[in-house]
């Protein structure tokens, strides 16, 4: 447990999918607890990861004729492979993003159970199934799924191990190869999920991972993927889909969110405070899916905004390896200076600071300290835009149809958190708010490791969903063969054309394919 040594990385850094990669070009990895350089990585080419997707390509067509069954059986052993190497992988992913080992944990435990639930549904969701015909008997309809091909996934630097893994999982299990453009401020932990798919049995041209700077060797995987999966920006992901779009391939994307969470009156205050705090603060706020948006009911708003308040303020903050630490830091100096520009401007503008508000350079220089702002108004920066760190707004409201709302009042539409004294209540809520996921008495886990249920956004949060079948049938191209049998489309023997067509709608009525008179 600690900061990876330099082996870990001279072992991992030749797993890159780049001839020749100790001759080229280089950039500094760094420690987010230091800002210290612990490691360099090759900086890839458009041609580098031209290539990786020319070899991907060919191993994919052994990869899509595997049944799935053993394709299935590689991912169980992968799942296994993570958890025996569990501590490492927190240790490369707390080095590289600054967070706290509990959501570390969070994040590597969730590749393991992603890669094992798509290992168990997987074949039966691929298998063939039959479907009814247009002539009942005589039409035998089979819909089948092929894999797209190559696919490339851009991944983030805020959970660079489950969201390099999870998405690719699911693609390797329909047949697909992937090609990764990694964070260039996170590659190692794309490696460190390589080194164990390789080990599970994957062949290393079916993830491949070429790292390198997003307008170079990001575009090029643009223009040479059959399917692009993008977990960013929304601002980034429209210029994707766009380019996408143009090559007419498929594209998904989990974007941008400005979460909000509603208390009602009967809820319980102790227990949303708590969920409130690790919402909000989770990945010390740099979460796609982390609240940034407190709607408190005007009855208990006071007890609510005091506790909550009391609680952000006694958050233990570090540099820890351990799980003592209740947040990290962030995982740079842009971030740092984001969060921090959006406090100032609200503060400028009339906002109150009831916790943090302030960087915290004692403690390294990437570290910021938990807020909470009250106040907040739509002149303010962080209003209506998504902040992406630990910076979260209190809202007293009159009614749960007012917090509905402002709930609502936004073009993003992620995820969203009710905390309420009835459950049926609280689910009426998340039913009327336009999110993708809607998490009851906790923040954003129960939606988001429920991996049987899909997971995206509406709004400009998403395109597509991961998780759940959709996650899956996605990478797929869907082939309907029909079988005519006895019957012609075009008539039957011997007998005569013009009778056959006038017998036509009567049989299709005889069969319920029509309405009746």
């Amino acid at each position: 447990m600690g900061k990876p040594d330099t082996a870990t990385f001279d072992r991992l850094v030749r797993l890159v999918a780049i001839d020749g990669y100790d001759a080229r070009p280089t950039r500094s990895i760094l420690e987010a607890f230091s800002g210290t350089e612990m490691a360099t990585i090759p900086v890839g080419t458009a041609d580098d990861l031209t290539l990786a997707v020319q070899r991907a390509r060919a191993a994919q067509t052994r990869w899509a004729a595997t049944p799935p069954k053993e394709r299935a059986k590689l991912l169980e052993r992968f799942a296994a492979l993570v958890f025996d190497h569990l501590d490492e992988l927190m240790d490369i992913a707390q080095a590289e993003t600054g967070k706290a080992r509990a959501y570390a944990q969070e994040e590597v435990v969730d590749v393991a159970l992603t890669a094992r639930h798509y290992a168990k549904v997987g074949p039966k969701t691929l298998a063939a199934r039959k479907v009814k015909g247009m002539i009942p008997v005589a039409t035998d309809v089979r819909v089948r799924y092929q894999p797209k091909g190559v696919v490339g996934v851009i991944s983030p630097w805020n959970y660079p191990v489950t969201l390099a893994a999870s998405d690719a999982v699911a693609a390797l299990m329909a047949g697909n190869a992937v090609v990764i453009k990694p964070d260039s401020q996170t590659p190692y932990c794309a490696l460190a999920v390589a080194e164990l798919l390789y080990e599970a049995g994957l062949a290393p041209e079916l993830f491949a991972v070429v790292p390198g700077p997003g307008g170079v060797v990001g575009q090029a995987l643009v223009a040479t993927a059959d399917y692009l999966m993008f977990t960013g920006s929304s601002q980034t992901g429209a210029t994707l889909a766009e380019q996408a779009g143009r090559r007419l391939i498929g594209f998904s994307a989990e974007l941008g969110g400005k979460n909000p969470m509603i208390v009602t009156k009967g809820a319980d205050i102790d227990r949303a405070v708590e969920g409130a705090a690790r919402a909000c603060y989770s990945n010390s706020g740099q979460l796609c899916i982390a609240i940034e948006r407190l709607y408190v009911e005007k009855p208990v708003a006071d007890e609510f905004t005091r506790k909550f308040a009391a609680k952000v303020n006694s958050m233990k903050v570090g540099p820890d390896y351990g799980f003592d630490a209740d947040m990290g830091s962030l995982a740079s100096k842009a971030q740092v200076d984001a969060v921090d520009a959006h406090v100032t401007d609200a503060v400028a503008k009339g906002a109150t600071v009831l916790a943090g508000g302030k960087k915290l350079p004692e403690l390294g220089p990437f570290f910021y300290a938990p807020t909470v702002l009250s106040g907040v108004n739509e002149h303010m920066e962080c209003f209506a835009s998504e902040t992406f760190g630990p910076l979260v707004s209190v809202y007293e409201v009159d009614s749960v149809d007012e917090a509905i709302k402002l709930a609502n009042d936004t073009d993003y539409g992620l995820n969203a958190s009710v905390f309420a004294g009835d459950a049926q209540e609280a689910r009426e809520i998340g039913a009327q708010l336009r999110v993708g996921t809607v998490n009851i008495n906790e923040g954003y886990a129960a939606a988001w490791g429920s991996t049987a249920a899909p997971m995206g956004g509406m709004g400009i949060s998403g395109v597509g969903r991961r998780h759940g079948p959709e996650g899956l049938v996605k990478y797929c191209e869907s082939q309907t063969i029909a079988t005519q049998r006895f019957i012609g489309i075009d008539g039957i023997r011997g007998v005569p054309r013009k009778l056959f067509l006038k017998l036509v709608p009567l049989a299709m009525r005889a069969t319920g394919l029509l309405p009746g008179r």
